[in-house]
C-alpha cells in the first residue's frame, strides 16, 4: 500500500478520536486501532515513513501512537 494512503487512513482514525476530551485516551484509541486492524507491515511502513518525514502530515495523535 502506498505511504500516502497509510497516512490518510491513519489521520482518519485520529480524527475519529477528536471528540475524546482526554488526549491520552484518544492516543490509546489510535494505538489500539492500529494494533488491532493494521498488519505489522502496514504499521512498519507508516513508522518508517514518519521517521523519514519527521512526522509531517501526520496527526499528532498518530505520531504519539507510533512513538
Amino acid at each position: 500500500m502506498s505511504a500516502d494512503n497509510l497516512v490518510k487512513m491513519a489521520n482518519q482514525i485520529a480524527h475519529y478520536f477528536d471528540s475524546e476530551p482526554d488526549h491520552t485516551l484518544a492516543v490509546q484509541g489510535v494505538r489500539n486501532h492500529l494494533q488491532s486492524f493494521w498488519t505489522p507491515a502496514m504499521r512498519r511502513q507508516l513508522a518508517e515513513w514518519s521517521a523519514a518525514h519527521a512526522g509531517e502530515g501526520l496527526d499528532p495523535k498518530v505520531r504519539e501512537a507510533l512513538g
